[in-house]
């Protein structure tokens, strides 16, 4: 799990180093054609991967319940974050692999809640999770590149 944990770190880093110097207005716009902005895929990778490791672990996740409401599968940007509240996203977006490298060698995994995602992939362990989490973020990080452009 070390190379999948590795693997998350960077593909985070890259999602920073991406979003680096936009402006609230660019983070928030949503260009014609989308459904959301910069700034919800970002809320988004939070929380869906402390939804996929945690929640279906039977463990609480290590962000609020109302980020969670606002930025989990089936939401769309009903809100735009101030400069503080987005330090706090990507804070989130860099720390929580690292907590989730600590819980894993911890060893607080111990049962996990077999899941489906909409792709049809199968999940039935935090390992399986973990993995399958790489590739949504590599999907959003792919969605964050082309708003981008558009923004």
């Amino acid at each position: 799990m070390k190379t999948q944990i590795s693997v998350l770190k960077k593909s985070r880093e890259i999602t920073l180093k991406a979003i680096q110097g936009l402006t609230l207005e660019q983070l928030h716009k949503i260009p014609t054609g989308f459904k959301n902005n910069i700034a919800w895929n970002v809320a988004h990778l939070v929380v869906t991967q402390q939804l996929l490791n945690y929640d279906l672990s039977g463990l609480n996740c290590l962000v609020s319940d109302e980020l969670i409401a606002g930025y989990r599968k089936g939401t769309f940007p009903e809100k735009e974050f101030t400069e503080e509240e987005f330090e706090e996203i990507k804070e989130l977006l860099i720390g929580l692999p690292n907590t989730l490298e600590e819980d894993y060698d911890a060893g607080i995994f111990k049962k996990y809640k077999e899941y489906q995602s909409s792709t049809g992939y199968i999940m039935n362990s935090i390992e399986s999770a973990i993995s399958f989490n790489n590739f949504h973020e590599g999907i959003h990080l792919g969605i964050i590149m082309s708003l981008k452009k558009l923004v």
